[in-house]
């Protein structure tokens, strides 16, 4: 075995053992909720996308969600009342009407996804899209992808998607599953394991569902959010012991909120 070894150039030890072990692979930090959210940047903000690129992160989860005259745009809530104080839902807003809102943490008004887009292109970071649009608009759903394609985001993009959506998205954006989907997908025609990714919450990934991805060529994401840890005594300190039990598995790709930036990247 030395021997063999000793015929094979160094950087191709290098890059089996970084695969075989996983060892020196940069982690991929993916922003939740469209940036760098904490108590002063509004959610899918401005401001908050600017921070996640000073801080370097390489992708960027963002919400779309479509107001009542069609447009695509980047807000959680199905309403504008946490930030913006506005009651409304947004598919009850036209987007004239959004514009006029302001957040009363740092005066941000409400993005078009486009902008969005643009501006993760300008920076060189990738996008995460969470799709929190009800039912099959494939008229828009083709919209979004002509904007993916003119900012060159759609090779790299990933995709949290909906039941009513998953046929539409299929081979266009790589799409979130659980093992389980995976595993009904892998038995259908035309799969294709770049179409799709293993999205999952430390409390639902082992460490054979990582080894079995790997098998299959799947991508792992994992999700460390507050929102897992809302009944938790101690969030930081869970939060920790997920963030290090994932970097044990092997995994290298993480949707976070960023307050767990610490337990990934010193």
């Amino acid at each position: 075995m030395k021997q063999l070894f000793s015929l094979i150039p160094a950087f191709v030890l290098i890059m089996y053992f970084t695969n075989v072990y996983g060892q020196g692979k940069a982690i991929g930090l993916i922003a939740h909720r469209g940036g760098v959210v904490d108590s002063t940047f509004t959610e899918n903000g401005l401001p908050a996308l600017k921070e996640a690129a000073r801080q370097g992160y390489g992708m960027v989860e963002t919400d779309m969600r479509v107001t009542a005259d069609g447009v695509l745009i980047a807000n959680h809530d199905a309403d504008f009342n946490r930030f913006y104080g506005d009651m409304r839902k947004v598919t009850e807003t036209n987007w004239a009407e959004a514009t006029k809102l302001t957040s009363k943490l740092d005066g941000n008004h409400p993005m078009l996804l486009e902008d969005v887009l643009r501006f993760c292109a300008e920076k060189r970071m990738a996008v995460m899209l969470d799709n929190k649009i009800a039912g099959l608009d494939s008229t828009l759903f083709y919209k979004l992808t002509t904007m993916l394609d003119r900012y060159h985001l759609r090779e790299t993009a990933l995709m949290i998607g909906t039941d009513e959506s998953t046929e539409f998205f299929t081979g266009k954006v790589r799409l979130s599953c659980s093992r389980k989907q995976l595993e009904d997908n892998i038995k259908k025609p035309g799969y294709r394991p770049e179409h799709y990714y293993l999205f999952e919450r430390p409390a639902n990934l082992t460490r054979e569902d990582v080894a079995w991805a790997r098998t299959h060529n799947i991508r792992v994401v994992a999700a460390i959010n507050k929102f897992h840890y809302r009944k938790s005594t101690d969030m930081m300190a869970d939060a920790q012991k997920d963030c290090e039990r994932m970097l044990g598995y092997g995994i290298t790709d993480f949707q976070i909120d960023s307050e767990f930036r610490i337990f990934l990247r010193k």
